[in-house]
């Protein structure tokens, strides 16, 4: 006499979900994945919550994240508490000494440790950096210095994460690094997070971000471009269909493929373990960037 079996059906699809997972984690296993934390995914509990455990769970499974962050939100109230106007200029943040005073604050002193407490209370084990630890990141005035304490990266050192990596720590480093002279200047974390993935030759870069990806109609999610080729990428630049705030994501993607990454991701970090949904199953998410079609054959 048969019977019903006393499974249910989410936990089967829990563990098809891991079972598909499967030659992923054994694909990615001691590679490096950079990851630029911001948007949505920082400042939503829910999403805090999920990004942290993603992370945990990477390293856990012998995957070794890497975790760049800014903190413009967070930087903006504490400026406002402290009766500092913010000031902006082509997207950039004009940062003057006060100002950088108070991003060195924000960013290395709270969301810093905020996002290393967060993931070593899920089981991770986070260490906290900036770009002056170790000579990790050395800064240079970005443009002609009209923004400021501005800068970008003219160097990166990422032999200070070998050891790290090597142990199952997760990095988290804050944008903010020193230029030769010692001064401190606040960096793009978009620009830190490509430029250190083509430092470490990582795997994946991944920027979370508040959109579904790179858009063909940037009013129609359906319209979300899952897979294209670094000639591709630079083309929907040219034509004006990756404009506005996606352009300088992109533009990253770009830099760090030509630079040896594997392959770039711009996903949405507003939906839940986005991370794992990128990396360990078959669709993704987002849009994956690579450099040639040769590299998008299974």
């Amino acid at each position: 006499m048969s019977s019903e079996p006393l499974v249910s059906a989410e936990d089967t699809l829990r563990v098809s979900v891991l079972s598909e997972a499967l030659p992923y984690i054994q694909r990615f296993a001691g590679r490096r994945i950079v990851v630029k934390y911001g948007g949505a995914a920082m400042v939503r509990e829910d999403l805090r919550e999920a990004v942290f455990r993603d992370l945990a769970l990477l390293a856990c499974v012998g995957v070794q994240p890497v975790v760049v962050h800014g903190g413009g939100p967070e930087i903006n109230q504490w400026l406002g508490r402290l009766a500092i106007e913010p000031q902006f200029r082509d997207g950039l943040r004009i940062t003057d000494a006060d100002t950088m005073d108070v991003v060195e604050m924000v960013l290395i002193g709270r969301v810093n440790k905020q996002i290393v407490n967060g993931i070593n209370r899920v089981g991770g084990r986070a260490v906290g950096l900036a770009g002056c630890d170790g000579g990790l990141l050395e800064a240079r005035p970005w443009g002609n210095g009209s923004h400021g304490l501005v800068g970008d990266v003219a160097g990166v050192n990422p032999q200070v994460l070998d050891p790290l990596l090597d142990h199952g720590y997760i990095p988290v480093i804050s944008s903010v690094a020193p230029s030769e002279e010692g001064e401190s200047h606040n960096i793009n974390a978009d620009t830190v997070a490509g430029e250190l993935a083509a430092a470490l030759q990582a795997e994946k870069l991944i920027l979370l971000t508040d959109t579904p990806g790179i858009l063909v109609d940037r009013d129609d999610p359906r319209s979300l471009v899952r897979q294209l080729t670094l000639p591709e990428a630079r083309r929907l630049i040219a034509d004006g269909v990756v404009n506005g705030g996606m352009t300088p994501k992109t533009e990253c993607c770009i830099r760090a493929l030509a630079q040896g990454v594997r392959a770039a991701h711009i996903v949405d970090g507003r939906v839940p373990h986005a991370l794992l949904l990128e990396v360990f199953t078959n669709a993704g998410i987002g849009t994956m960037v690579v450099g040639s079609s040769k590299a998008l054959q299974p």
